[in-house]
């Protein structure tokens, strides 16, 4: 074997480091409320950053025995009541936030060395907010979210793509989807939002913003 045809070597995710050097945060650069802030940083991830998918964020749920999973979903709306994605109620992520509605969100802004954390309580979305998204989504993705049974085990593709194609030919291009019942959206209330800003020598600025039961916001700064 020549050393052309030789396996590259696994690399070492323990030697694998970025030595941030961007501009740190300071709790005077804040804005007054979380959503405010978080506006300017998604402006700036989308806008001047122009990263993929910039509202793709991590979800946290927890299970009726204490067991977390995680998953990427798309925000699609945020505002100071709070951050909303949408899924099947029947998903695990759905059911649960029907038994524990406390989730995180993490938005891994990498490129630019920012991460934002978002704890709070999931609520669904009313039927009427519901339906108007709905009827934003492109005609396939509608048919999508009666076509697949989320999160539960199916023999293989073949039987999904058949009830793909089942609902294409019932509803096709131009004809109205109804809004499927089991389907919908999550408000995420936040209680706490934590805007982490990578620094040089792992001295990383972290500036969370706690809910006060008045209404109001208290930043605090955390250790890195």
């Amino acid at each position: 074997m020549t050393d052309a045809d030789a396996v590259p070597a696994m690399p070492d995710p323990a030697a694998m480091r970025k030595q941030y050097r961007t501009e740190g945060l300071a709790e005077t650069d804040l804005a007054a409320t979380p959503v405010e802030q978080f506006a300017r940083w998604f402006k700036q991830a989308a806008v001047e950053a122009h990263m993929f998918e910039p509202n793709a964020m991590i979800v946290s749920t927890v299970d009726a025995e204490g067991r977390p999973s995680s998953r990427t979903v798309l925000l699609k709306h945020f505002d100071e009541q709070g951050f909303v994605f949408y899924t099947n109620y029947d998903s695990r992520k759905g059911r649960d936030l029907g038994g524990n509605p406390h989730v995180s969100l993490l938005f891994p802004w990498h490129p630019m060395a920012r991460q934002v954390i978002v704890h709070g309580v999931a609520r669904r979305t009313g039927r009427d907010e519901t339906a108007a998204y709905f009827r934003s989504r492109p005609h396939g993705s509608q048919l999508g979210a009666w076509a697949s049974a989320q999160s539960s085990v199916i023999a293989g593709r073949a039987g999904l793509e058949a009830s793909y194609a089942e609902l294409e030919a019932r509803y096709p291009e131009g004809e109205q989807v109804p809004v499927p019942p089991h389907w919908g959206g999550f408000r995420v209330a936040p209680h706490t939002v934590e805007f982490w800003q990578g620094r040089e020598n792992r001295l990383h600025d972290r500036l969370r913003y706690d809910a006060r039961p008045d209404g109001s916001w208290r930043v605090e700064r955390l250790a890195p």
